[in-house]
């Protein structure tokens, strides 16, 4: 057994948690493709801790991780709190094994976009599509032509909900919060570069 694979072979996540049958080769290969040593985390929780989103999260950070390092792929690809992580890095600035745990979430949710996702999961797979079209385009966000794609999208611009989203805008708009033209960046070549790897 290596520092980096599960002790026995049925173990809790978390109390309170079914028991689970860990799976080493899944922990190899997130930290060889993810290139986050998710296997040094002790589970101290100081990420789960400091994060300012656990609210609105299913699992906890550091839920996330020791599902990784079980191996629990099918879970892990259910969770809602891959999607919630805005990557502040609070959780890798607490870490005192600095696992780069944003980076790993970053990974976890591109493993699940090229898979599919599940059904509940369409919008914001959709949404963290259309996110990413948008930096690839400009090298930056409008939200303008963002919301209008995903609304086209999802059908928010028809509908009860398009005036709440249209007030929304309106409002935004007023307080300055949403351009109505575009701005990019000068350095394209570099983003090119960027999505190429």
């Amino acid at each position: 057994m290596t520092p980096h694979e599960p002790g026995p072979a049925a173990e809790q996540a978390w109390p309170g948690a079914e028991a689970l049958s860990p799976n080493g080769d899944f922990l190899r290969q997130a930290e060889r493709d993810s290139g986050v040593g998710i296997g040094a985390c002790y589970g101290c929780k100081k990420c789960s801790n400091g994060c300012p989103l656990t609210f609105a999260m299913d699992l906890h950070p550091f839920q996330v991780v020791r599902l990784a390092q079980l191996g629990q792929v099918e879970r892990l690809s259910r969770c809602r709190t891959i999607w919630v992580c805005s990557s502040c890095q609070t959780c890798l600035t607490r870490c005192p094994n600095q696992v780069d745990l944003p980076r790993f979430m970053d990974w976890l949710k591109e493993r699940v976009a090229k898979g599919g996702g599940s059904v509940e999961q369409a919008r914001t797979l959709l949404f963290h599509r259309l996110f990413l079209d948008e930096v690839k385009a400009r090298g930056r966000v409008f939200e303008g032509s963002l919301m209008t794609r995903y609304l086209l999208k999802t059908g928010g611009a028809f509908g009860p909900e398009a005036m709440a989203n249209a007030r929304l805008g309106l409002a935004m708009f007023k307080r300055g919060r949403l351009k109505l033209l575009p701005a990019g960046i000068k350095q394209r070549r570099w983003l090119k570069d960027l999505f190429k790897a």
